[in-house]
C-alpha cells in the first residue's frame, strides 16, 4: 500500500517565487489495496497534499503501474486513485485524469512511455554501466541453493549467465532467438554512497552490500519501479521525492542512476517518512488492524477483487474529508503549536519538512472520530441535513429538506 507521491522541502518556504515540484508516487499499494489509509497519508501528510498555493508549485499525478497485471496498472485502478482524490478535496493541477492527460510531460501512465524507458536502458548498457542477464528463474534457485545468502552483485556476476560473461555474438544470438532477459544495473563495489535526506540527515551505504537491481525485462518490456522512477522524475523535473521510510535501502541505487544518466546536478531532494503504525504502536498498520479493531483503513469502500471481501471506507462511515484530512495530516507531523483543528489553508501555511518525525505514529482511530465530531459540530443545521439527505433516499425514505433540518 504504500505506494507514491512526492512533495516539497521547507527550504521553498521562504521563496514563493521557487519552483518545486511535487510528485504523487502511487507504490507498492497493490498488496494493501489502492485506497488504503497509509497511502492516503502518503499522498495527503507525506506529506499530504500541497497545492499549488502551498509553494506555488505544481501538482503531479502521475500512473505507476509498472506491472501491467497488477490492479494500479488498470484502468480501474487510476479511476479509484483519481476518485479518491476528488472525494477528499485534494486537487491536483496536471497528469492522469478521468478524461485523459492533462499537463505538458505526458504520458502519465507509465505502460505509454516504454519508448522513452528503452532509450535510457540503451544509454546504460552503452556506456557499460548495466549488462544484460539471461538467468533463468531454475538458475537462480540453483545458485542461491549453492552459495548462501546469495547476491547478484560484482562477486557473483562472472559466475552468471550474462552479457559479461558471454561474448556479444553470443547474446545477441540468444535475443534473436527470443530468449527472454533482464537488464541489470553494473554496481562496483566498495564506494561509500551519500544520501541527503531532508528528514533523516547523511545517510552512507557502501555499494559493495548492494545487489545488481534488474531495471528492465524483456518480457513485458517494461522497467522495473527503480529506472521508470528516475526517468520520469527528471523528465518531468521533479525536484522532490517525499516517500516512505521503507524505500531508504532503494535510495543509493537511484542517486548511483541519476549519476550513471548524466543527471547529477538535478537530483531531486528526497525526504523518507516514518510509517503509520498499528494503535497499539507495534508494527506498521494493516487493513487487519481496521478489521480487528471497527475502524476504517481505507478512504473510500473497498471491494476486494479477488476475495469479494468488502472493507468498509471513511466516506461511507460518515467521516467528513476536511475531518479526514486534518486527521491524516498530524500523524507524524505537527505545526510548531497546539492547533489541531485546521483548515486546508492553514495546513498549507504551517506546513515544513522539518516538523516531521522520524518515528512512526500510532494511528489513533479514536482521535480520528474526535476530529470528525468537531468538523460536524461546526456545520450548521442547513449542512448537515445536507448530509443525512443521501442516507435516508439509501434506505429509501423520502424526506422534506426542510423538515430534516428542523430534526438534525
Amino acid at each position: 500500500m504504500q505506494e507514491l507521491l512526492s512533495s516539497v522541502n521547507s527550504d521553498y518556504n521562504n521563496d514563493r517565487h521557487s519552483w518545486a515540484e511535487i510528485e504523487r508516487q502511487v507504490t507498492n499499494i497493490a498488496k494493501a489495496g489502492f485506497t488504503h489509509t497509509q497511502w492516503i497519508h502518503d499522498w495527503e501528510g507525506e506529506y499530504l497534499y500541497s497545492p499549488s498555493e502551498m509553494f506555488q508549485a505544481r501538482d503531479l499525478l502521475r500512473g505507476l503501474g509498472v506491472k501491467a497485471h497488477s490492479i494500479h496498472a488498470s484502468e480501474g485502478g487510476v479511476r479509484t486513485i483519481i476518485e479518491v482524490f476528488r472525494a477528499f478535496g485534494l486537487n491536483f493541477d496536471e497528469g492522469a485524469t478521468l478524461e485523459g492527460d492533462n499537463g505538458a510531460y505526458g504520458p502519465y501512465r507509465q505502460s505509454e512511455r516504454k519508448a522513452i524507458y528503452r532509450q535510457y536502458v540503451d544509454q546504460l548498457l552503452n556506456d557499460g554501466l548495466a549488462y544484460i542477464a539471461f538467468d533463468t528463474p531454475a538458475e537462480l534457485d540453483a545458485k542461491r541453493q549453492e552459495i548462501a545468502n546469495f547476491q547478484y552483485d560484482a562477486s557473483t556476476r562472472l559466475q552468471m549467465r550474462n552479457s559479461l560473461t558471454l561474448s556479444a555474438e553470443e547474446t545477441k544470438a540468444l535475443i534473436d532467438a527470443g530468449n527472454q532477459y533482464v537488464v541489470r544495473i553494473k554496481i562496483e563495489p566498495n564506494e561509500d554512497i551519500h544520501v541527503n535526506d531532508i528528514i533523516r540527515g547523511e545517510v552512507v551505504i557502501n555499494s559493495s552490500i548492494l545487489d545488481d537491481k534488474v531495471l528492465y525485462k524483456s518480457a513485458d518490456q517494461l522497467p522495473t519501479y527503480h529506472l521508470a522512477n528516475i526517468v520520469d522524475d527528471h523528465l518531468m523535473e521533479v525536484t522532490h521525492v517525499i516517500r516512505g521510510e521503507e524505500w531508504l535501502p532503494s535510495a543509493p541505487l537511484h542517486v548511483l542512476l541519476y549519476r550513471y544518466l548524466g543527471w547529477a546536478d538535478t537530483m531531486p531532494q528526497f525526504a523518507h517518512l516514518a510509517l503509520l503504525l498499528k494503535p497499539e504502536g507495534n508494527g506498521k498498520l494493516s487493513k487487519r488492524d481496521g478489521d480487528r479493531l471497527g475502524f476504517p483503513v481505507f478512504p473510500l469502500e473497498w471491494h476486494d477483487p479477488k476475495t469479494g471481501d468488502i472493507s468498509s471506507g471513511y466516506r461511507e462511515s460518515g467521516y467528513l474529508p476536511e475531518a479526514v484530512v486534518n486527521f491524516l495530516a498530524l500523524l507524524g507531523w505537527n505545526p510548531g503549536n497546539d492547533q489541531e483543528i485546521m483548515s486546508m489553508d492553514e495546513l498549507i501555511n504551517y506546513f515544513d519538512l522539518t516538523r516531521c518525525s522520524k518515528a512512526g505514529a500510532k494511528f489513533d482511530y479514536e482521535k480520528g472520530k474526535w476530529f470528525n465530531h468537531q468538523y460536524i459540530q461546526k456545520k450548521d443545521n442547513k449542512e448537515v441535513a445536507a448530509l443525512f439527505m443521501p442516507i435516508l433516499e439509501s434506505h429509501g425514505i423520502k424526506a422534506d429538506p426542510a423538515y430534516v433540518e428542523k430534526v438534525v
